[in-house]
């Protein structure tokens, strides 16, 4: 059986009320007797209860973390940011994802709100405004990450965007291509659209033309949506000479579905991708990418809420916060000057 705190009152001879205050840091314990508590209840292996706790203080120090997919590299190191942090300050993460599905993402408000997280982290770009609403209508504290309607928040991170999308796109140009192509995923709101913005402001400011028919969307950031997007691209009259990718993902089924129809990256086609997860550094021809500080987005955005929440406990305001992060390009092998012989 697990040890209480009645064990311990009884093995120290004090109340279990003493015993309670003593481990709780009471001041009005006396310094001898406090160590002597502690002692007894390290060496009896006594755990306190996070419920127990939780009731006491109306605080359950678990925060509750939104994503778009369990299954995107992407978030995953942004949750290893939050983590680091949270775990510092003593808190755990209650995770879910919401498949950018409406009703998903309804039952996870409810369930944050059954389980009593002291504040939530979204990371869905596309999580929508009615259950944003819910949320702050029951007062938790919230903090969005590159969310696309962040306008309806108090505190957000972001990460630069259109600055990312520009330096790949002057590294294409830099190179000498000329027809540049675009792909970009329907379902991640303002955060294609900063990227696809970046895309064209960089073609404008070298005075290249913006070919509307060169700018291709699919519904979804997964390879396959990838590999999907190369029978349109190469269908085009004038084939593109290098390739712009959402993300990562995106960039890893256009390096299949180009080998798998006998195309050569980079001689023939160059790729980019963003974001630098792990693998791609690892694709045949490793990828050329923009490296997000993911884990940095993370720490950030955990540290930001841990502030929002300290100072809701101790009454005090807390202005509206927004922070804004940069990284930086990475060029690897699939990108090259432009073969402008004809696929």
């Amino acid at each position: 059986m697990a040890t209480t705190i009645k064990d311990i009152a009884k093995r120290t001879g004090v109340s279990h009320s003493t015993v309670s205050r003593a481990l709780s840091g009471n001041s009005l314990i006396s310094a001898e007797t406090a160590g002597r508590i502690r002692l007894a209840a390290h060496e009896m292996g006594y755990q306190a209860s996070a419920a127990a706790r939780s009731l006491k203080t109306n605080r359950t120090n678990v925060i509750g973390v939104i994503l778009n997919s369990m299954d995107d590299p992407f978030f995953s190191e942004i949750v290893y940011g939050i983590e680091e942090c949270a775990q510092e300050a003593g808190y755990s993460l209650f995770i879910a994802a919401s498949q950018h599905d409406p009703i998903r993402e309804k039952k996870i408000v409810q369930a944050m709100m059954e389980h009593r997280t002291d504040g939530v982290i979204i990371c869905s770009s596309s999580f929508s405004a009615e259950q944003g609403r819910q949320l702050l209508k029951h007062e938790f504290p919230i903090v969005v990450i590159n969310h696309q309607a962040a306008e309806n928040f108090h505190y957000s991170i972001f990460h630069d965007d259109i600055d990312g999308s520009r330096q790949i796109t002057r590294h294409l140009i830099d190179l000498g291509h000329t027809r540049i192509a675009y792909l970009g995923n329907s379902l991640s709101g303002r955060t294609v659209l900063d990227r696809v913005n970046g895309f064209k402001m960089e073609l404008q400011a070298f005075g290249l033309p913006i070919q509307e028919d060169y700018i291709h969307h699919e519904a979804g950031g997964t390879p396959q949506n990838g590999y999907n997007s190369v029978e349109y691209f190469l269908k085009l009259h004038d084939i593109p000479t290098a390739i712009v990718c959402f993300n990562d993902m995106m960039a890893i089924g256009v390096l299949n579905g180009l080998q798998a129809a006998g195309v050569k990256v980079p001689d023939e086609l160059s790729v980019t991708g963003f974001d630098n997860i792990t693998l791609s550094a690892y694709t045949t021809p490793s990828l050329t990418t923009f490296d997000q500080p993911k884990r940095s987005i993370g720490v950030e955005a955990s540290q930001l809420l841990l502030d929002l929440l300290r100072s809701h406990h101790n009454g005090n305001t807390f202005q509206p916060k927004e922070k804004i992060l940069k990284g930086n390009l990475l060029i690897r092998q699939s990108t090259t000057n432009p073969n402008l012989v004809k696929i």
